[in-house]
């Protein structure tokens, strides 16, 4: 069997940030006993469904996991290492802030038995900062990454772009500032106003404009060129990373592979008796913890996917890959032919456009045109 990628969601924020549409909360007390009880129930009953597996990684995602006690990720991994067979390289990712409070706690995460640490810098950028509504300043961004690089084994670091009124000169200075402080992976999101967050009201109401398309493509492009000065090549359309450093756990989702998720609102794709099973867990934290409690999970959401459906998965996710897709794979997966899955009269012209290409080892690739349309080009691509 494949190896599995295990999704732990911790949903509690210090603060919830105007353009966070995740499944995160801000609560002035969290009985963090009784959420870690039940975190372990449900990864119990999960894996009693699912049988020993080969596991891959674990990724510690909120919500701010950070927030957590390292106790409560220490027994977490020791779970899941007991449950599952860990592989010798398994990857154990733990999402951080930069706040000073949290960057304290680094050591102990590691001493937990995470080896890779993602840090929510967003920018280093102190205006930037302000308008994101982070809780962290550029000087505590830069100790977090001094910190982070010299306890762990490897390195995330977010950053936002397309912000408002940025430029391409500044954008360049703040990636060589943030690359040169921890240059082995970074993960790129484009700004964007999501429904209903804070920013889509201030959006509505002229408060801030985003740049134009054509200015965002220009930032985008010149991450890529960016990146590579310090050794990091886009390996997913949003994802830089030195050869080795690629996130294991979310090559896991792009590549369309099994992954276990646990917590509120956390989501999943197991293969089960041939079929992709897919569920997820309730949202709101305190009914989450309450069915848990009642019955040992909280999935609310539970279908078995059709062929249909996972060849459009699979097809969505994996052309986000520089790697591109692999036809063979989808057709193992969804139980369809190739043909089935993509409309050969939009993939004709997609190809025309070199908007999409063959690789040598006959793998379907979108180009670089083709990664900054993906969004619009896909609805039409897929049957």
């Amino acid at each position: 069997m494949e190896p599995l990628a295990l999704y732990i969601h911790w949903p509690f924020c210090a603060a919830k940030c105007p353009y966070c549409d995740f499944n995160s909360h801000v609560r002035d007390r969290v009985d963090e006993a009784r959420f870690r009880a039940a975190l372990r129930r449900e990864l119990a009953y999960e894996a009693a469904l699912i049988g020993r597996r080969p596991l891959a990684s674990i990724f510690f995602g909120g919500g701010t996991p950070s927030l957590m006690a390292p106790e409560t990720v220490a027994v977490l991994i020791e779970d899941a290492s007991a449950f599952f067979d860990p592989l010798p390289d398994i990857e154990i990712t733990l999402e951080a802030n930069p706040t000073s409070v949290e960057a304290a706690k680094l050591s102990a995460f590691r001493q937990a038995g995470v080896n890779r640490a993602s840090l929510g810098v967003q920018s280093l950028n102190a205006e930037a900062l302000g308008f994101l509504g982070r809780k962290h300043d550029v000087a505590q961004a830069i100790a977090a990454l001094e910190a982070a690089r010299g306890i762990f084994p490897r390195l995330s670091f977010d950053l936002i772009y397309a912000r408002p009124g940025q430029q391409e000169a500044s954008w360049r200075a703040e990636l060589r500032e943030a690359l040169a402080l921890a240059a082995d992976h970074l993960s790129l999101y484009q700004l964007t106003i999501e429904p209903g967050t804070q920013f889509e009201t201030l959006y509505r109401r002229g408060a801030f404009a985003l740049p134009a398309e054509d200015d965002a493509a220009r930032l985008y492009l010149a991450t890529a060129e960016e990146a590579a000065r310090f050794g990091l090549q886009a390996y997913e359309i949003s994802n830089y990373a030195k050869p080795g450093a690629e996130s294991r756990h979310n090559l896991a989702y792009w590549r369309y592979g099994d992954y276990l998720g646990i917590g509120a609102g956390a989501h999943q794709r197991v293969l089960r008796d041939g079929r992709i099973q897919a569920s997820r867990r309730h949202r709101a934290p305190e009914e989450w913890l309450r069915l848990v409690e009642a019955q040992g999970h909280a999935a609310v959401e539970c279908e078995t996917l059709s062929p249909q459906e996972v060849g459009r998965e699979a097809m969505l996710m994996g052309l986000r890959l520089t790697e591109g897709i692999d036809p063979s794979r989808i057709e193992a997966r969804a139980g369809l032919s190739f043909a089935e899955v993509i409309d050969p009269t939009m993939l004709t012209a997609c190809l025309e456009e070199n908007y999409l290409l063959w690789s040598e080892n006959n793998r379907l690739c979108a180009t670089d045109e083709g990664l900054l349309r993906l969004d619009s080009m896909l609805p039409l691509l897929l049957r």
